[in-house]
This record gives structure tokens, C-alpha cells and sequence, in this order.
């Protein structure tokens, strides 16, 4: 395939406000480089990748990294069953999703590497160095032609992360990928709410755009919150009395981000405390300081 500006564009058509990290992954994966986005969720990291592979009629094995994620289910294994019947054949190995794009010269896409376990790791370490993996009984498997690693992490979340080692960011490209500016964000959520109300949208996006600078929490939302708001507040008004129309705004505010915040450890508010506040704050307009909404918090 060819890695070039007519790719680059189809593949923005797809991702808002990403013609830059395009550019840089296009780049790199025409370079026969390893790529690692680093980036907090919910920033398209993705859907960036899956894009670049559909327009570019790219095979992508996907693997999600977790603890559970050993060098077997990673890079494949023998069948136990027919082991016992023909012994260790190429034929009885199973291919795990290392294998496969090795073989097929494939974009092997493992999200969360930091996730993953270091003696997993450690294959990932000799494929990107030599371009093959050797394994035991089976022998040496070549990298096709094509053949990339494109991994994903979030820096800011430790729970159940581990650093990834220099030897990893020594044969990866890092491509930085942040939160992208409101008029973006906005554009999104109007993707995938096409029937909101314009000052819905605007609201839901200075809410979430505020939580990632609130004093109280340490980790705010991505637009996911932002987007999940403004569908939760469609449909809870068609569900609601008129004389209950006040609490809908908040109510979708609540339950679409209470559980997507976290706090610091010093805040003794409730999640929900705190999103009440970034709600009203965000139905005051940034010109005069009154409700951009009627004067109502609780109104959207």
C-alpha cells in the first residue's frame, strides 16, 4: 500500500483533529518503524489506527494488554490434543496474534502495553530488534514484509501499570497524543449525537474540559463523558414529567461522569458533589458570567 497524502486524508475524515498524529504514524509505519502513542483515554488513539488500516487495506491483529497476557497467548502455542497424537508438527501450533502478523506482515496493535507483563514484553523486545521471533520446538519465524508494532498506553492511570522499559522506547517512535482543543471535542460529540441541541453540546464539553483541571481530581474525563451526557440527557427528558425538567441536566451529568473522575485522596467531596459543581459552572456563559441556559443549573 502506498503511505501517502491521499491516506492521510481519508484517514482524517475519520479522526477529528488528528491530521498531525496521522501524519507522524504514516510516517513512521512508511519508515518501517515501531510506533507507541502515549496519551490519556479517550483520545482516539484507536480509532486513529483502525482507520489508517481500513483506508489503507492493512490486516490489524488487535491484542488488549493485561496481566493475563503470557508469551503463549501472545505469541501461540501447541495444541496439547494433537501433540499426544502427532508431536510437535508445525502444523498443531496454534498462532497467537504475535505469529499471525508476523506471517501475514501485518500491524500488530497492542493496547495498553504498560499492562502487559515483562516476560511478555521481552518477545516484543527481540521481534522489533531482529525482526523474527524463534520458538521453541517450532523455530525461527521471519517478520513479512509490512510487518509493524503499534502499541498504546496511558500514563496516567497506575492501577495495575508497570514502566515500560528503555529497551521498548529505544525501538519504538513515541508519538504524543493529547486531549484535543473544544471545537474539536464539540465536533465529536455532534458526530455522535447529530440531533443534540448546540448548547447541550458546548455545556457537556466545557464540563468535561473543566474536570481535567479541577483542583479536586486527579484524573478527569475524555470526551467519552462529554458524548455519553449529552445521549443520557436526550433520552431522560423524553422519560421525565415537565415539572422535572430541572434535575435532568444534572442527573445525566452525574451518571455520566461521576464514575469516570478520580478524585484526589485529599478531596472530601463526593464524585457527585463535585460534578454538580462543574455542571453549574459550565451553564454560566464565558461573556457576561450568567447561565448560558436559562439561569437554572439544573437545566441544560
Amino acid at each position: 500500500m502506498a503511505f501517502d497524502r491521499a491516506l492521510i486524508d481519508r484517514v482524517v475524515d475519520d479522526v477529528v483533529g488528528r491530521r498531525r498524529e496521522v501524519e507522524l504514524v504514516v510516517a513512521g509505519l512508511a519508515a518501517s518503524r515501531h510506533v507507541l502513542f502515549e496519551g490519556p483515554p479517550g483520545t482516539g488513539k484507536s480509532t486513529l489506527l483502525r482507520a489508517l488500516a481500513d483506508h489503507g487495506g492493512l490486516e490489524l491483529f488487535f491484542v488488549e494488554g493485561n496481566a493475563e497476557l503470557t508469551p503463549a497467548r501472545l505469541a501461540g502455542h501447541f495444541d496439547p490434543a494433537l501433540v499426544l497424537s502427532k508431536g510437535y508438527e508445525p502444523e498443531v501450533f496454534v498462532d497467537g496474534p504475535l505469529v499471525a502478523a508476523l506471517r501475514a506482515g501485518a500491524l500488530l496493535y497492542i493496547e495498553e502495553i504498560n499492562r502487559v507483563p515483562e516476560e511478555t514484553l521481552n518477545l516484543l523486545v527481540t521481534v522489533m530488534s531482529e525482526g523474527e521471533l524463534t520458538v521453541p520446538r517450532l523455530g525461527r519465524i521471519p517478520a513479512a514484509e509490512g510487518f509493524a508494532m503499534v502499541a498504546a498506553m496511558n500514563p496516567f492511570d497506575a492501577v495495575g501499570t508497570a514502566r515500560i522499559s528503555g529497551a521498548i522506547y529505544d525501538r519504538v517512535c513515541r508519538v504524543s497524543v493529547g486531549y484535543q482543543d473544544q471545537a474539536h471535542e464539540e465536533a465529536i460529540v455532534v458526530r455522535e449525537a447529530p440531533a443534540a441541541d448546540g448548547a447541550l453540546i458546548a455545556r457537556a464539553v466545557r464540563v468535561v474540559r473543566a474536570s481535567r483541571e479541577h483542583s479536586d481530581i486527579r484524573i478527569g474525563s475524555s470526551v467519552r463523558g462529554a458524548i455519553d451526557l449529552v445521549l443520557l440527557h436526550q433520552e431522560l427528558a423524553k422519560l421525565r414529567d415537565p415539572g422535572e425538567v430541572d434535575l435532568v441536566g444534572v442527573d445525566a451529568a452525574r451518571t455520566a461522569l461521576s464514575g469516570r473522575i478520580r478524585l484526589r485522596e485529599s478531596c472530601s467531596r463526593s464524585p457527585e458533589e463535585v460534578v454538580d459543581e462543574l455542571w453549574a459552572a459550565a451553564g454560566e456563559s464565558p461573556a457576561d458570567g450568567g447561565d448560558g441556559e436559562g439561569g437554572d443549573p439544573g437545566k441544560a
